[in-house]
């Protein structure tokens, strides 16, 4: 277990033994209680002071299955607090299986340099000049950087966004198959890559210095029933591979909770042909691919593989929440604009979800018509151009809203929205209000408690048991995203027997007993110092409100606005 302390002003790198007060901890734990330790509050969040922290899952590296999820964190320059974006790929299991339980980027490079970091089989690190690299897109970055350093390579990178240093650029891994199509694309930590001077992360495949299990019997014994329950849950098992998270499109349009034309509808009357089901037929028809596997250790398969009608490889993959940002929140119904727009994305390092809601912004603002994809082609493309608007885009809806003196900008703390309209699945407007990172669905996913055909038992358009369910859930995946398990994964820990495989697994790793109360206090931890640190960047009760537009503008088909109270939303961290 070590930390790489990247120090970009002297360009010097210590490794060094995790200190005791981060033992036992990585992922979001270990970035979140990094930062609020260690980074001024107040800080600028593209100036020196702020850290750049990644960080593999406690259990990455490991026989688990799904574990392969990595943790970025630093100080938000869109939301101004704290913010910890999750991503798959192969990169965490690669780290892990270096020994290397984080990486701190410190300080900021001088100005004029560029550098790449190169890890190698020993897990020693280099800084090295990539002033050729700046303004690269991440699919030319990767490729070239696979050709000097080899296949044998995961790599973690900022494009074009990043190196503008714009509010909502992402940070980008590879993928099983080596593509830079997984991304950290929540709250503009591809900024901070870019201001820190490092273009990309080049982390060597093989490594065999992961951490010892105290127990490595009992560990593999939970592990295999933990993938067990996986493989044979419907959703896990059958319906993910077949339909990936695009599943969600036909059941969150038909409950009436799908914003549409910047959230104006809660449905999308073409929703039929972007639809999980209709993208399926047409990779399968083009010859594409609807299972595939995009991260390390993954048995589930959800990702894919779009085509053009010639069978030529768009995108990989394409999820749920882009199919809504570029599609029904803009009112486009063309699936292969929306896989451009994906592609695109990851390819100048952005968001998807802040990208296509910044062009819903514009484009209800009047700038262009709903529809109208080859004009959000345009807009995305400008980004990496750097014109004026592209920077806009580049900057998220806040800054679109602003410039256009348009009032309905669907953000929480300066961070757009997900793809479930809160009026209509009231827990959510109790994650999106109240999460310390913004607008953030994987926070607290209250979506399945909301609607009965998912087993809900909540009655969606009542506050009544919102607060309460999305606390729980809030804690719960503090903790998952602690541990480095896939959300999708989860089902392995669904029934009271799969959560004890999951303690069993993590007492074997730390050697000593965890429970069920550990796992609250984990999840509780993490909250509070991700809490603790926004307050200390001068956060209040009023920052966890929504925008006006869902308290005062009901919403179509079922005409509901949200009715939880702001006295309501201050408990839900009454721990």
């Amino acid at each position: 277990m070590k930390f790489l302390k990247v120090n970009m002003i002297d360009k010097t790198i210590q490794s060094a033994p995790v200190p005791d007060e981060y033992e036992n901890l990585g992922g979001r734990g270990l970035t979140s209680i990094i930062i609020n330790n260690e980074v001024p509050a107040d800080c600028d969040p593209l100036g020196p002071e702020n850290k750049l922290i990644i960080a593999p899952g406690y259990l990455s590296g490991t026989p688990l299955v799904n574990s392969s999820r990595l943790s970025i964190g630093a100080k938000s320059p869109m939301t101004g607090g704290i913010k910890e974006s999750n991503v798959g790929g192969t990169v965490a299991a690669d780290l892990a299986h270096l020994g290397i339980t984080a990486i701190l980027i410190e300080g900021q490079a001088p100005q004029g340099e560029y550098f790449l970091l190169k890890i190698d089989s020993d897990g020693n690190a280099t800084l090295i000049d990539a002033q050729d690299f700046k303004g690269m897109r991440t699919y030319k970055l990767v490729a070239e950087l696979k050709e000097k350093y080899g296949d044998k390579n995961s790599v973690t990178c900022i494009g074009p966004a990043g190196d503008f240093q714009l509010t909502a650029a992402s940070i980008q891994t590879t993928d099983a198959d080596g593509r830079p199509c997984r991304a950290a694309g929540r709250g503009g930590l591809g900024a901070v890559m870019g201001s820190k001077g490092l273009k990309a992360v080049v982390i060597s495949k093989g490594g065999k210095a992961t951490d010892k299990l105290v127990d490595p019997s009992a560990f593999k014994e939970a592990a295999k029933a933990y993938a067990k329950a996986v493989r044979e849950d419907e959703f896990s098992g059958e319906v993910l591979p077949e339909l990936g998270s695009a599943v969600l499109v036909a059941p969150i349009n038909a409950a009436g909770a799908f914003p549409t034309n910047n959230a104006r509808f809660g449905q999308f009357e073409q929703a039929d042909k972007i639809s999980g089901e209709t993208m399926a037929a047409i990779i399968k028809e083009r010859g594409g691919k609807t299972t595939h596997k995009g991260c390390a250790q993954c048995i589930i398969n959800c990702s894919n593989e779009y085509v053009d009608p010639d069978g030529k490889y768009v995108t990989s993959s394409l999820e749920y929440e882009t199919i809504w940002s570029m599609g029904g929140m803009i009112g486009n119904d063309n699936l292969d604009e929306i896989a451009k727009l994906d592609f695109l994305c990851d390819d100048i390092g952005l968001d998807t979800i802040s990208t296509g809601v910044a062009i819903a912004v514009a484009m209800d603002a009047g700038y262009k018509e709903f529809g109208d994809g080859q004009a959000a082609i345009k807009m995305v493309e400008e980004v990496a151009e750097g014109t004026d608007f592209g920077k806009l885009i580049g900057n998220g809806p806040a800054a679109v809203g602003k410039h256009f003196k348009h009032d309905r900008v669907p953000v929480m703390k300066g961070q757009s929205m997900a793809a479930y309209d809160p009026r209509t699945l009231q827990g959510m407007a109790v994650t999106y209000a109240t999460s310390p990172m913004g607008g953030d669905h994987t926070a607290g996913w209250v979506v399945d408690q909301n609607l009965e055909d998912f087993g809900g038992t909540l009655d969606r358009f009542s506050a009544e048991g919102q607060v309460e369910a999305s606390r729980d859930t809030q804690i719960h995946m503090a903790a998952v995203d602690t541990v480095g398990i896939c959300d999708f994964a989860q089902t392995g820990l669904a029934t009271p027997e799969g959560i004890e495989t999951v303690y069993k697994m993590v007492a074997t790793k730390m050697g000593k007993p965890f429970g069920e109360d550990d796992w609250s206090a984990m999840g509780v931890r993490v909250l509070k110092a991700e809490r603790e640190f926004n307050r200390n960047a001068g956060f209040t009760n009023a920052d966890d409100r929504l925008p006006k537009m869902f308290y005062e503008e009901p919403l179509p088909p079922h005409n509901k606005v949200v009715i939880i109270s702001d006295e309501e939303m201050d408990q839900t961290f009454d721990f």
